[in-house]
């Protein structure tokens, strides 16, 4: 754009390397209509295509994903939802159906047989279904309980020719299979009442009665005449009485008086010879609250009431095979292609029935399932007390671990007791051959010597003054050096000590150190023994003798205290002076000297401390107990 606004001398000037005629043919060609049109036309014709591209690549999936086919099921039920057996079923039926490719039209409709029993009331029922459904296309119909059945069987040709039929819950025994054409097919003969009354026969020895419990409704009926006809093997076995047309309350009233060698058979109770009509859930817990005998039941939908169980009926796996009967005849399958199943039963027991009425759980077959099994203490708190033991074996671990670290560590402290002792002891005996040595021996001859001199210096004429002095400071340079080496033994190798005890010995320690260093150390002692053990007191003249070097070292001070007194069976020493101190928390990595007075102390038994602050001087403090010490309890 900014081109179009300069001229073509100002456009040869601003890109000199070109020749000025290229550029003014640049600047024609850029005004040029006819060709600036092809330009923009295929600009556009490009734009276009890009945004026929970009809503093909977007909408393909959507145009490309098939539309699912549509398949209409009904589903006719004995019983309207409310009963546990027909929910239980129909969520099976769900299942059965889930993997389904198909979009699922499900049409639920109920009979209501033991609400409404009348047969004209059903009759009517059939008429509105028929009407209802007579023009809407279905796919599959699924009977739930024999009287859908039934109805099927009647009106199918008539009223839903050529519509498959599956149907579950059917007590197919007593209708007989023959009459069912090849357009049904489904699960046959759900309930197994003779399996039921072997395990429990088996469960109970001894039993001579079984009681046979059921209602009026037809369903019950329907029930109540495939049990009669699988019973009958048993008669002369033992005695079967059937209690079905009584009204509830009378019924549990002799349902409490039952013989003790009598089981009780639960078939189905919809409704009561009084038409009072029942759910399961209503009727298995007054069954068996009332009962004096173990109760069995043909569906597993009655267990969790009190019943002990059987071979039972799944409802839920039975409505689930229905469902994948339905979805295979979806598929293309007809329904004389896939055969019926003789019945979905599963060995069930209650846990809490087998324990009240005493029933071991070895006696049952093999495979079974035993629902509500109380768990023990043992598998509650199992976890916890694995991890307890697993916390106490770690414990038990790190304290012999420890244990023995601590057996080790004092042996290795014992050992370094007994080191520190020998060394000590060979110090000692050191010393004391020094001192012996500079006393007997040097400290002799120093003195012989200045004798010598002394007599050398009288036999001189008087005119040789000059060398009678020089020969008189050369005696006083031996005796000085004499009475020195008469310290230093003192010092290696205190007699007093060993001739007067801990008192005296100290008392001559604190005066000669004092005389010698120009410090004045006030000595007291209180309730010393006059018998301290040799060890004992030479322990303490040690940490004196070390304190004192330290406070003339480091306090400068002209003044100290020490104090020596007997403390039940402990000696306590103190020295303190009011010199410059230090902070003792400072003190890291002890001097030579330190350790020294510690490893004396702790080698008796006992111990020391050293309290000191800045400008409050220093105090030592050492405690010796006068029993046995550590050393000779070790061999040392």
């Amino acid at each position: 754009m900014a081109a179009e606004a300069m001229p073509p001398d100002a456009v040869a000037r601003s890109v000199p390397h070109l020749p000025q005629r290229k550029i003014w043919q640049r600047y024609v060609f850029a005004f040029n209509p006819v060709k600036l049109s092809l330009f923009a036309l295929a600009y556009l014709v490009a734009y276009l295509c890009a945004i026929a591209t970009f809503a093909v690549i977007v909408t393909y999936p959507i145009a490309a994903a098939p539309t699912k086919e549509v398949r209409r099921i009904l589903i006719l039920n004995e019983e309207n939802a409310t009963y546990p057996g027909i929910s239980i079923i129909n969520q099976g039926i769900q299942a059965g159906l889930n993997d389904s490719p198909y979009l699922l039209q499900l049409y639920s409709e109920y009979m209501d047989t033991s609400l409404f029993p009348d047969q004209a009331v059903q009759q009517e029922l059939r008429y509105a279904y028929i009407r209802k459904y007579q023009d809407r296309k279905l796919d599959v119909i699924i009977t739930v309980g024999p009287s859908p059945l039934k109805f099927m069987q009647e009106v199918h040709q008539k009223a839903f020719p050529g519509v498959p039929i599956v149907f579950c819950l059917p007590t197919l025994s007593a209708t007989g299979p023959p009459t069912l054409d090849s357009d049904f097919t489904g699960v046959e003969n759900d309930t197994a009442p003779a399996e039921t009354v072997r395990i429990a026969l088996r469960l109970v020895p001894g039993t001579r009665n079984v009681v046979v419990v059921g209602g009026v409704a037809p369903i019950d009926r329907e029930v109540l005449a495939n049990v009669k006809k699988e019973l009958m093997s048993y008669e002369g076995r033992v005695e079967i009485s059937y209690l079905t047309d009584l009204a509830m309350p009378d019924l549990l009233q002799r349902l409490g008086r039952l013989p003790s060698n009598t089981i009780i058979l639960l078939t189905s109770i919809a409704q009561d010879a009084a038409r009072t009509s029942f759910k399961s859930n209503e009727s298995s817990p007054l069954i068996t609250g009332a009962a004096n005998v173990p109760v069995f039941s043909l569906f597993d939908v009655h267990l969790n009431h009190g019943e002990v169980g059987g071979y039972l009926s799944s409802l839920r796996e039975q409505g689930k095979v229905s469902g994948g009967m339905a979805l295979r005849i979806l598929q293309g399958e007809k329904a004389s292609q896939i055969p019926r199943v003789k019945g979905v039963n599963t060995y069930m027991f209650d846990w809490r029935a087998l324990k009240r009425w005493g029933l071991r759980e070895s006696d049952l077959p093999p495979g079974s399932v035993v629902l509500f099994r109380e768990i023990s203490v043992w598998e509650r708190t199992k976890r916890i007390w694995i991890i307890v033991l697993i916390v106490i074996l770690a414990l038990s671990l790190l304290s012999t671990y420890l244990h023995y670290s601590r057996a080790e560590l004092k042996k290795a402290r014992d050992a370094q007791v007994q080191l520190s002792g020998h060394i000590i002891d060979a110090q000692e005996k050191e010393r004391s051959r020094l001192a012996s040595e500079l006393h007997d021996d040097f400290s002799q001859r120093l003195a012989l010597l200045a004798l010598r001199l002394e007599n050398t210096a009288d036999t001189l004429p008087d005119s040789s003054n000059t060398l009678k002095r020089a020969l008189v400071e050369f005696r006083q340079s031996v005796a000085e050096l004499g009475s020195d080496l008469h310290s230093l033994s003192h010092q290696l190798h205190s007699s007093t000590l060993d001739t007067l005890g801990l008192v005296a010995g100290l008392s001559s320690l604190c005066r000669e150190f004092g005389a010698w260093q120009g410090i004045e150390i006030d000595f007291t002692s209180a309730d010393i023994p006059r018998n301290v053990r040799p060890d004992v007191s030479l322990c303490l003249f040690r940490i004196t003798q070390e304190g004192l070097q330290n406070l003339k070292k480091h306090s400068n001070t002209k003044r100290a205290q020490l104090s020596v007194r007997h403390m039940g069976d402990k000696l306590f020493l103190s020295l303190c002076d009011e010199g410059i101190g230090f902070d003792a928390n400072t003190l890291e990595k002890p001097g030579l000297g330190i350790l020294s007075m510690r490893g004396r102390a702790r080698l008796l038994g006992g111990d020391f401390e050293i309290h000191s602050k800045p400008g409050r001087g220093t105090r030592i403090e050492a405690w010796v107990p006068l029993d046995e010490p550590v050393a000779d309890q070790l061999n040392v």
